[in-house]
């Protein structure tokens, strides 16, 4: 456990909100921008689904002028296993704080149990919200028709290849076929998706993109590259050095170990960048 505690510092910014704030005006001085996330997931009872909404909500207030405020949130957190009327109302005590500080809320993607669910909690909410924005998982089947109905309806979307273990009918398992799914779903938002964001730490896809926004007139403006906050910092400077919009999720609290473990467990490209961020790369 201390082993796992010592990486723990490494990828989490802290246990408070105000540690994760400071990790942002280091990112912002040196002109990367940030998420923000409370870890934790998955609430049983209605008071600690208000517990999740507040701490979100403090957070936004407490980011400075200066700095974007952006978090993400999951919907297991805000209740959503309890009641969908609960998710909705939590989720959009969030949002109506993000209008007033002129914030931005992205919805997280769990386990394939809640996508539909998820997606159809974020439909809800956008009918009376346009500071909200989702994430799709690339390596699940139905993906690319959620990416086109996304598109259709001009929704904000955050691509990454997704992070649970999932079935062989459910998701692709292996990784050129999730990559090649990546490429496709990211080719689809940068044609015509508003301002998506590329999420991954896979230099393939990272040039795939840069490549394909370059050969169709894309401007860098238009989109921006996603990591993970302790994962290859290195490129993140090169990234905006070349002129790209850099976005880190900067995670914060003291339930790391589901966070780290999964990353870990699931991906094994995952360790290789651990271990190449321990060594400064």
């Amino acid at each position: 456990m201390k082993a796992f505690t010592f990486l723990a510092r490494r990828f989490v910014a802290g246990e408070e909100p105000a540690d994760a704030v400071r990790a942002g005006e280091k990112l912002l001085a040196k002109g990367i921008r940030a998420t923000f996330d409370k870890l934790g997931e998955d609430v049983h009872d209605h008071q600690a689904a208000e517990r999740a909404a507040e701490a979100a909500k403090t957070l936004l207030r407490l980011i400075p002028a200066g700095m974007e405020r952006n978090v993400s949130i999951k919907m297991s957190s805000m209740g959503q296993g309890i009641s969908r009327d609960l998710c909705l109302e939590q989720t959009a005590s969030i949002l109506d704080v993000a209008r007033e500080t002129d914030g931005f809320v992205r919805l997280d993607m769990e386990g394939s149990r809640l996508t539909q669910d998820t997606i159809e909690i974020f439909h809800e909410l956008r009918k009376s919200y346009d500071n909200v924005g989702i994430v799709l998982q690339a390596y699940l089947h139905r993906t690319l028709d959620d990416i086109r109905e996304a598109v259709s309806r001009g929704d904000r979307v955050r691509l990454c290849k997704g992070a649970y273990r999932e079935p062989p009918d459910v998701a692709a398992q292996e990784m050129p076929e999730i990559r090649r799914r990546f490429k496709e779903g990211a080719h689809l938002l940068l044609d015509r998706g508003p301002y998506p964001a590329i999420a991954s730490h896979d230099e393939e896809l990272i040039q795939d993109t840069i490549a394909y926004a370059s050969a169709e007139g894309i401007e860098a403006s238009r989109f921006e590259f996603q990591m993970l906050y302790g994962l290859r910092p290195r490129r993140w400077s090169s990234l905006v050095a070349e002129g790209f919009n850099v976005r880190i999720y900067v995670p914060y609290g003291t339930h790391w170990f589901p966070y780290f473990y999964r990353r870990l467990r699931e991906r094994k490209e995952n360790v290789f960048f651990v271990l190449r961020s321990l060594l400064g790369s």
